[in-house]
């Protein structure tokens, strides 16, 4: 571990010699005098030559100035050499050799050089190298000066070094005048916050003299990535400064923490306030309406690029980005309507686009384009082929992925474990689980738990208990809390109605203290309105008018031959009680809704945290024939298009 304490600053001097070719230690000879007079001229020659070393693009050009400060003899001037030895940084030469060589020549070196070649041995990754020349720094009598200890905090942040980064502080406390330096305290509270020490963090926060946006953003930040959105909430709403920054910043914390509905009113009330809006807020909140996956929202998002100069069709990125969102929001056709308009296309909005297809069972359509892209010579990446052999896994066209699994290669793509779990989807959808599971064996990567929940939920449909036990087996130990996994064991053995394995696992759930997310689905209602129901859920106002409906419907449905698949029901009770719990089921609800106040005609966007149940798929079917109604569902595997009477999967989910 690199450290700054005594016991390593005895080996650091012994091994001075190494980074610094000559010594840099005082020498005893006079400086000559110089003329007032000849020290203007010497500054304004310094000041040519710093302009000229900012002008320099190449190492060749660097050397050429390098010579020229020698022959007038400022080779000594730590100032001019300063900016050189910057410059190096820049054009990403090793400090290694030219730096240090530059470095080691100068009798008198300032703070400032002293720090460029720190920062230099840091950019390069070279932290021990950088904590070997502070410390002769300090050696030598030169006291850092604020940029010296804000080069050695950023590495000790990049490196997740808290030890290296206390040590620092507390030089900085020692030498003293820093307390008082936003500069140096905003990246202080930046290291701790890094390295995850929020209470330490927070109190050099308290302790700022003054706290101005960049103060505010980095501890809203950190909160927010811990997962603390309450207390991130809290100090937004106490920050006397709320600019953009600020603002985008919380709305990025409800998307990294899946709370889509408070990105968008944080969004929206950023609006009202009149604070200006650039490309990093838009991606954040398209990214929160690709979450939620209202349809509303994403035309009013939409337009609020275009307002400010952001339209799909002109930026690339945002592009993009709205393609994943109208395809997430179960509009493929207003996602394919943004990629056609695109003015130029790349591999993130191909990409994007196949995606797009692949989720929503458009298989043929995702290949197609995957032709049309290499046509126009834009080169497949690895999220490419995640889209291609996705889109063959929920089409079934098991032939077509291994042909393409094969030749990913050829593309300068190597097969990576989200490659390997598409194809182990691929083939156990299809039914061909011993291949599946020989394939797992014998890939050159360790199998994760993607790879064994894919092949655990293959065996579900298939009711293959055996194959079931060994993927369960291995997720046990790699995924001992999620609860997903027993579930899908206990669902696989209730299929072959094997109730005391079912038990079995079941008292393993308790025993382990692990709880099931409660399933839940939104739907958009009236104005936008977002509305979450819950399975079996009795608290909505409209309540007593959704279960009128929901009635109706099944009465019709039955008329129609309508049975309801109880085997959704894992629970070991009658069927009658199996019947109510599967009667209801969030997605029913959601639908019930959505059917009462919405008579246009218009399709109904449903969103469901969970997969969606045989017999809830069997029930939007027949729903979607009688009512003459397209009724999308998207759960957390893919889309479902449900019209007159089938579905867009086939059956095959």
């Amino acid at each position: 571990m690199v450290s700054l304490t005594q016991k390593l600053i005895t080996p650091i001097i012994r091994a001075s010699t190494s980074i610094f070719p000559k010594s840099t230690k005082f020498l005893d000879d006079d400086l000559p005098f110089i003329p007032f007079s000849q020290l203007q001229k010497i500054k304004h020659l310094e000041s040519q030559l710093i302009s000229t070393l900012e002008d320099c693009r190449s190492l060749s050009q660097i050397k050429q100035a390098h010579a020229y400060i020698i022959r007038r003899c400022l080779h000594q001037s730590s100032y001019i050499l300063t900016r050189l030895i910057r410059m190096l940084s820049k054009l990403n030469v090793p400090m290694r050799s030219y730096g240090v060589s530059i470095f080691s020549q100068v009798r008198y070196p300032n703070a400032f050089l002293y720090t460029a070649l720190i920062r230099g041995y840091l950019l390069d990754g070279m932290l021990e190298e950088s904590v070997l020349v502070y410390n002769s720094m300090k050696r030598d009598g030169i006291s850092p000066v604020s940029f010296t200890f804000t080069a050695m905090l950023k590495a000790s942040a990049s490196e997740l070094n808290v030890n290296l980064g206390r040590q620092i502080h507390g030089e900085s406390v020692k030498l003293g005048g820093f307390s008082l330096d936003s500069f140096v305290l905003n990246v202080l509270m930046d290291m701790y916050l890094k390295c995850g020490w929020l209470d330490c963090g927070s109190k050099v926060f308290d302790e700022m003299p003054e706290r101005g946006s960049i103060s505010w953003t980095l501890l809203i930040d950190a909160y927010a990535k811990a997962g603390q959105m309450d207390y991130a909430t809290e100090l937004f709403h106490t920050s006397p400064v709320k600019d953009m920054v600020v603002w985008t910043t919380m709305v990025t914390g409800f998307v990294q923490n899946a709370k889509p509905k408070e990105a968008l009113e944080y969004f929206e009330q950023m609006q009202k306030a009149g604070v200006e809006t650039d490309e990093v807020t838009l991606t954040a909140v398209i990214n929160a309406c690709a979450q939620l996956g209202a349809i509303k929202y994403a035309n009013w998002i939409r337009q609020v690029a275009e307002n400010f100069g952001f339209g799909p069709a002109n930026d690339l990125h945002i592009g993009s980005a709205m393609i994943d969102m109208y395809s997430k929001c179960g509009s493929l056709e207003e996602a394919y309507n943004v990629f056609k308009n695109l003015h130029n296309k790349n591999v993130y909005s191909y990409s994007s686009m196949i995606i797009g297809f692949a989720i929503h069972g458009w298989a043929n359509s995702a290949l197609q384009l995957l032709d049309e892209m290499v046509r126009n010579n834009v080169r497949p990446n690895s999220v490419t082929f995640i889209g291609v052999l996705t889109a063959c896994s929920h089409g079934g066209l098991i032939k077509q992925g291994q042909r393409f699994f094969a030749t990913m290669e050829s593309y300068g793509v190597k097969p990576c474990i989200n490659h390997y779990n598409c194809m182990v989807d691929l083939l156990g959808r299809t039914g061909r689980l011993k291949e599946a599971l020989d394939l797992i064996r014998s890939m050159p990567l360790e199998a994760n738990a993607g790879i064994w929940g894919a092949l655990l939920g293959s065996c579900r449909v298939h009711g293959n208990t055996d194959v079931a036990e060994v993927a369960a087996r291995h997720l046990f130990k790699v995924e001992p809390s999620n609860i997903g996994n027993y579930i899908l064991l206990c669902e696989v053995y209730a299929k072959a109605e094997r109730w005391e394995d079912v038990l079995k696992v079941r008292k393993l759930i308790r025993k382990k203290g692990l709880r099931k997310s409660p399933a839940f689905s939104w739907v958009e209602g009236e104005k936008g309105v977002v509305h979450e129901f819950y399975a079996g859920d009795s608290t909505h106002p409209r309540c007593r008018e959704i279960k009128e409906v929901l009635e109706n419907l099944v009465k019709v449905l039955e008329k129609n031959g309508y049975k309801p698949n109880l085997g959704s029901v894992l629970y070991d009770v009658s069927d009658e009680e199996k019947r109510r719990i599967v009667m209801n089921h969030s997605e029913k609800l959601a639908l019930a809704y959505a059917l009462l106040f919405r008579d246009d005609g218009s399709a109904v966007r449903i969103v469901k945290n969970l997969r969606i149940c045989e017999d809830c798929h069997l029930f939007m079917c027949g729903v979607s024939r009688v009512t003459g109604r397209e009724i999308i569902v998207r759960d957390n595997l893919r889309f479902h298009h449900f019209r007159e009477g089938s579905c867009s999967c086939s059956n095959f989910w």
